[in-house]
């Protein structure tokens, strides 16, 4: 039985020392980055001092919003990959002028490596990665090759890059945001890593729980956006709805914990309040519950091993309440068991499953495919993959992405875009 890798409970840096830690945050604009700063905004220590405070950002292509945030809490840089130096000196001069701040001049970074440079920023303790895609790979890399604590939300990351990222970070190093692993990370404390049995990762069903292949023949993305529980952005939560993130978090738990796939096990949780859950050996379980806010989580990534006091509201257990746990139809829903093979066919296989997977749920907001044919697409291209025919057996970054750009290709010619 190999043993999951408890996160270590004094991780870098050191929790006591002197001063508020400072986050680098990439993605913030974004659900997880906007909610993180609100994290940051709010919390105090004893004293009534920050706790954390921004030390770089790095945003999407809402320019505006980034230079405001960036004026708000003082960041020393700004980076938008995908913006010109001049929008993004023009916008964070505007937000400045607007907060009566004019002589704020933050450090500005613009193309492809402006995501990794803020991840890698010095003055950095703790880095939150809360873009989604692959495009988080480097940041990742980044974060942890600067020795900075990366509270990882951008589980793809890790998912493609799987012993590039793992052989990269320290013990302790990575603390997973994704609620169900920050679930996992807390309830794992609760015993010895070879008294672990399995690890129970909850999902809420998303928006189409209960319905056969057939009925989901002609959802639409209006529909497929409809959660029931989470507000998440388009992809992660076109994802949720075909179980791609469920598949996605499955994986990520056995690269995080090093627990075998086959000890894994998804369950059926609609009202997304048990987050995950460890079974160990004696039979015990161990559940972390409180009600969806991706806040909490998130904070526990910021201070890990430290609490936030206030991060989230707790569950009313003055208030009758039923939580429910059913099987997932994996019949229905072939994501998951598409992940697992994929997973052990090679290195550069969830590169291909991930990249199918986001060209897929871009044709199909695109009306170019229907919803079943997001995971029939990906099936098709994982199967048609020869890892040593395409990219060699060597895991490597370039490997990786060349992994990628074969398995876009494929979707593209598939949809007669090339």
């Amino acid at each position: 039985m190999s043993s999951p890798q408890n996160p270590a409970p004094q991780p870098f840096p050191d929790p006591s020392r002197d001063g508020p830690r400072r986050v680098a945050l990439i993605g913030s604009t974004g659900s997880i980055g906007t909610q993180g700063l609100d994290v940051i905004a709010g919390a105090r220590d004893s004293d009534g001092g920050p706790r954390f405070t921004v030390a770089a950002l790095a945003g999407g292509s809402n320019v505006d919003l980034l230079a405001r945030q960036a004026v708000e809490h003082r960041a020393e840089a700004v980076g938008a990959a995908g913006a010109s130096p001049e929008a993004l000196a023009a916008a964070v001069a505007a937000a400045a002028e607007a907060a009566g701040t004019p002589d704020y001049r933050p450090e500005l970074l613009t193309g492809p490596d402006a995501a990794a440079t803020v991840a890698g920023w010095a003055s950095a303790d703790v880095v939150l990665n809360g873009i989604t895609g692959s495009i988080g790979l480097a940041p990742t890399l980044a974060a942890l090759r600067a020795g900075h604590v990366l509270a990882l939300a951008n589980k793809e990351s890790l998912i493609v890059g799987g012993a590039l990222v793992k052989d990269a970070a320290a013990p302790g190093q990575i603390v997973p945001v994704d609620s169900e692993h920050s679930a996992l990370a807390q309830a794992l404390r609760s015993g010895d890593p070879d008294e672990v049995s399995r690890l129970i990762v909850t999902a809420s069903g998303g928006p189409f729980r209960g319905r056969t292949r057939a009925e989901l023949a002609d959802v639409t993305p209006a529909q497929a956006l409809a959660h029931p529980t989470w507000d998440m952005g388009r992809v992660v939560t076109t994802n949720s709805a075909t179980l791609v993130n469920k598949a996605l978090e499955v994986i990520e738990a056995h690269l995080l914990f090093d627990i075998p796939l086959e000890r894994i096990e998804p369950v059926v949780h609609p009202q997304s309040i048990v987050h995950s859950m460890v079974e160990f050996v004696d039979g015990s379980v161990i559940a972390q519950a409180s009600p969806p806010d991706m806040r909490l989580p998130i904070a526990l990534g910021l201070a890990w091993p430290r609490r936030v006091p206030g991060a989230a509201a707790a569950c009313d257990f003055s208030r009758a309440a039923e939580w429910t746990f059913e099987p997932l139809d994996h019949s229905t829903f072939g994501a998951i068991e598409l992940a697992k093979r994929a997973a052990a066919a090679s290195a550069t296989h969830m590169a291909v499953y991930n990249a199918a997977n986001e060209e897929a749920v871009e044709a199909f907001h695109a009306g170019r495919i229907g919803f079943l044919q997001i995971v029939d697409t990906v099936a098709e291209i994982v199967e048609a993959y020869d890892a040593g025919a395409t990219v060699g057996d060597e895991l490597t970054v370039a490997s990786v992405l060349a992994a990628e750009d074969w398995a876009r290709n494929r979707a593209h010619e598939r949809w007669g875009l090339l």
